[in-house]
């Protein structure tokens, strides 16, 4: 794989020792390319929830390898010294629920991750602010979090997961609050982001409205993957 992107070889998770070991991921081969949007679905109990805990670093998977672009940053243990910087700078997230900081408006929501990273208060804004024209919430910007719909505080979430640039984008069924028409435009908004800034996402999800939007997927079942050519459809 050129470039950005996310392989993932023969990851396997276990908890516990002995007679008392769980696999909760046996064996999990994927790869998602820069400016790809793949789901990843599969009935609860699968191991859905454990591989992106892997994949974010938050938690240790047991063996297997994980690439990041050029850098293997798992290889039966972590290349990587500091997991903190690895998920803020190189690993953006987006939840169901959007998770916004209450008493920080729009723009400081999306602007603290690279002040966290070193950048300057008002270039941090100046990122922000571009993300926030990009997805339409720009209006916003000063706006504090109980202001906003449910559609705009997901854009401001999306927004945040992008503001540094990650190679890679996880997320967390973020539609499952949204009516179909909202759950859409999220769709749609992670496939252009991902298309505009070459960036590698994964959205885990249950939703059957989204579903068929996807190219490829990733079903997980008993911690095994295994991929399937998606419908491809149009947004509606």
């Amino acid at each position: 794989m050129q470039g950005k992107g996310i392989r993932i070889e023969n990851l396997k998770k276990r908890y516990g020792t002995g007679n008392t070991a769980v696999d909760a991921l046996k064996e999990v081969n994927m790869e998602v390319a820069p400016g790809e949007v793949v789901g990843l679905i599969g009935p609860s109990g699968s191991g859905k929830s454990t591989l992106l805990k892997c994949l974010g670093a938050v938690i240790d998977p047991t063996e297997g390898r994980m690439i990041l672009g050029d850098d293997v940053i798992y290889d039966n243990g972590w290349n990587v010294r500091d997991l903190r910087a690895l998920r803020r700078d190189k690993i953006g997230f987006v939840f169901q629920a959007p998770y916004l900081i209450p008493f920080l408006d729009v723009i400081d929501n999306v602007a603290l991750l690279p002040m966290l990273a070193g950048v300057s208060n008002e270039e941090a804004r100046k990122k922000a602010m571009v993300l926030l024209e990009a997805l339409d919430v720009h209006h916003r910007a000063f706006a504090m979090p109980s202001q906003l719909s449910g559609g705009e505080q997901q854009r401001v979430a999306i927004a945040r997961g992008l503001v540094n640039r990650p190679p890679v984008i996880l997320a967390d069924e973020p539609t499952a609050p949204l009516d179909s028409e909202r759950a859409m435009a999220v769709i749609r908004i992670l496939n252009e982001m991902a298309n505009k800034y070459e960036t590698a996402i994964i959205v885990v999800t249950h939703d059957e409205k989204i579903i068929p939007t996807f190219k490829r997927i990733y079903r997980i079942r008993d911690g095994i993957t295994q991929e399937e050519v998606g419908e491809g459809r149009n947004f509606v």
